[in-house]
Formats: structure tokens, sequence, C-alpha cells
């Protein structure tokens, strides 16, 4: 469902606002909007979503003891083998790549999670709800990713509240460095690894179009540097 984009100014001034409410430090003036009065947003397809959820499940699986064997065979039987990325396909069947990396993706799965209405908060000062789980596939029991999707219920977000909280991230993404750089504590319970997982989520499910915006990124082409 693409929409016009809302006033991105009115969005930054909430997204300040959050910080001042969390006692963080706000970004520079000059800190960049992510969209331009006049774009328009979309999410990406309900489909593509799921199956992204399906595979960073799958990865934490690995991460935690399931063997290549089981994780390639639930693959297959999934057909999601072709949404698996070089890195997460390295991972998964070879046990290469930084572990503790493909761990994190915990946050950035909640975020998708919350994207499609299976969490009904993402608030940057709560872990990640542990319900979450039982709405996740139970790969253990072997529950295809098909059979998964017949299971849940989604309700994706409307595409401007998924740009606001894109917006909010963005500001949060950069109050968390911050804040860890000065050596001081961060509000909540998670730390700035688990606010640019979520980020990175956001960046990837929220399509935003207009004349200074590339094509939508593939997973591990999501730019996280500014």
């Amino acid at each position: 469902m693409t929409v016009a984009a809302p006033d991105p100014r009115e969005v930054r001034e909430a997204s300040l606002d959050e910080l001042s409410r969390l006692g963080l430090p706000l970004p520079p003036a000059q800190f960049p909007l992510v969209w331009e009065p006049g774009d328009q947003i979309d999410l990406r397809p309900t489909g593509e979503i799921e199956a992204r959820i399906a595979v960073l499940h799958l990865i934490l699986a690995r991460c935690f003891g399931l063997p290549p064997q089981a994780a390639m065979s639930w693959l297959l039987g999934s057909h999601l083998v072709d949404m698996v990325t070089p890195p997460e396909w390295q991972f998964v069947m070879g046990g290469k790549g930084d572990h503790r990396s493909f761990v994190l993706h915990h946050d950035a799965l909640f975020a998708l999670a919350w994207v499609l209405g299976l969490s009904k908060q993402l608030d940057p000062t709560l872990a990640v709800d542990e319900r979450l789980v039982e709405r996740l596939p139970h790969i253990a029991q072997g529950e295809t990713f098909p059979h998964w999707r017949s299971r849940i219920l989604t309700a994706p977000q409307h595409p401007a509240d998924a740009a606001a909280l894109l917006d909010l991230h963005y500001c949060l993404d950069w109050a968390y460095l911050e804040t860890e750089r000065g050596g001081r504590r961060a509000p909540g319970l998670v730390d700035a690894n688990a606010i640019g997982q979520r980020r990175w989520a956001l960046e990837w499910a929220v399509i935003l179009r207009g004349p200074y915006h590339d094509e939508p990124p593939g997973w591990e082409e999501v730019d996280l540097s500014t």
C-alpha cells in the first residue's frame, strides 16, 4: 500500500521529543532526514518479510545448536534456500562468520515481527518479547514455512507508522552510540547493538520512493553508516 510520506520534519520533531524523554543526547542540527517532503512510502510484501523472519529464526537456531544438516533440510522443505544471503549460507552450512553478529539478529527479527503485527510494541527501553518465540516457526518440531504462514495472523503496520519508527531508530542509533562513546549508561534494557539491529530491519522493511532514493536494498546492502 504505497502512501504519501508524512511530513519528515514533524516526524523528526516527534523522534527528538522521544530522545529527550529518554534522557538521550540529540543529534546535530544538520542530521539528515530519512525522507523528503513529497516522497512516498510502502512496506515490502508481507510474504517477503515473513520469509526474512523465518530465515533469521533459522540462523538463530543454528547459533544455539541446530545441526547444519537439519537446517538444510528445513530450508529445502520450506522452499527458502533462495532467501538465504551468501554470508548467512556460509554460517548455516559451515559455521563461518561472526557468531556473535548472527546472535544479535534476534533484535532485527523482533523489529520485523512488529512490522507484521506479531509483536505489539517495539519499545527502545525493552528487550525482545519472550512470548514472540511462540509466534515463530517451530523448527525443532518440523514446522515448515508454509505451515507457519497458515498458522499466524499477520496485521502489517501502516507504512506511515513504520516510517515514523524508522526515523526514531535512525535517531536512536546515533544517540545510543554517542551515549556509549561517552561512557554513559543507555536507558532501559537494550544497548546500541540492539538498536542498530532494529534499525537495520526497519531500513530494509520500509520502502522509500522519491528522487533521492535508490531501489530498495537487499538485506546485506542496508547502509547503517550514517
